[in-house]
């Protein structure tokens, strides 16, 4: 069976992802590709690897976690999301190691699933926006107690990518920017269901609405019944446009408000941030969703 699980990172697309994942379910149940409800697996995924603690799971193990999350039901995928996969806001920098539960994490979800085929799924975020994100919900009052002496140009997501290419070196990895969310969010669902490009499904603007007025929203689905795109490029260099111009300023620009940091140390950490990219892009075993 294939296993793909979207383990975040925190702060990014605040399960909408799997909403829309969810809103296809019926229609994907049909080609052999569960998404259940994260009830159904989130704690007792979550409290099965902390039980094993490192251990192997008992040769019934997989059966059983599969008939609880399955409903005793049969399919060819089963695509499972959760944020706070790997760990909680306050636990990212623990032990001074940017998601240092990763390896602990993601073990145990390997050892669970051993005789499947694994796919990990990671939406990545420009560290100027996710430390500021990340903090505000973690309950540490001060930044510099929250990041535990890394300095913020210190955070590299390719690192974190390497070392998941090196926990699960047969696992598909599948990574993408959540700055391009509403520029590909149809591909991402269909990526994570693993279904035809051109299979027809529910929620591909759900995103886009969220962060376009109505006004725009109402002008888009009209332009797009008046002239429809012929490829994909084409209708993101259409959506790139209607955002341009009816884009929420509320929705697409984040509020940052960490003690000591200018324009110019946002520009330095997206500088670095946009290197970072290109460093994945270019790495071997990794699908890079760009638009």
């Amino acid at each position: 069976m294939q296993i793909v699980f979207h383990i975040g990172a925190n702060c990014t697309d605040q399960d909408r992802l799997l909403k829309s994942l969810l809103k296809n379910a019926e229609s994907f149940a049909k080609q052999g590709v569960k998404v259940p409800g994260p009830g159904k697996y989130r704690r007792l995924i979550r409290e099965t690897i902390q039980a094993l603690n490192g251990a192997q799971p008992a040769g019934d193990a997989r059966e059983i976690m599969l008939d609880a999350i399955l409903d005793d039901e049969q399919c060819n995928r089963l695509v499972m999301s959760h944020s706070k996969f790997m760990c909680v806001q306050r636990r990212i920098f623990e032990n001074r190691v940017f998601y240092e539960l990763a390896e602990q994490k993601l073990l145990g979800l390997a050892s669970l699933f051993a005789e499947d085929e694994l796919e990990i799924c990671l939406g990545i975020r420009n560290p100027a926006t996710f430390l500021p994100a990340i903090h505000d919900g973690s309950g540490i009052e001060q930044f510099d107690d929250f990041m535990r002496g890394i300095s913020p140009a210190e955070v590299r997501w390719s690192d974190l990518v390497a070392r998941i290419r090196t926990i699960l070196p047969n696992a598909a990895l599948t990574v993408w920017c959540n700055e391009d969310t509403p520029l590909i969010w149809a591909q991402l669902i269909r990526e994570l269901a693993g279904v035809d490009p051109l299979t027809k499904i529910t929620g591909g603007f759900d995103l886009l609405s969220t962060i376009m007025s109505p006004e725009g929203m109402k002008r888009f689905v009209a332009y797009l019944k008046a002239n429809p795109p012929q490829t994909e490029q084409q209708k993101r260099r259409i959506i790139a446009a209607f955002l341009e111009r009816y884009a929420l300023d509320d929705e697409v620009e984040d509020e940052i408000d960490i003690p000591g940091w200018t324009d110019d140390t946002v520009a330095y950490l997206t500088a670095l941030y946009e290197d970072d990219i290109d460093r994945i892009a270019r790495m071997p075993g990794v699908n890079f969703i760009a638009p």
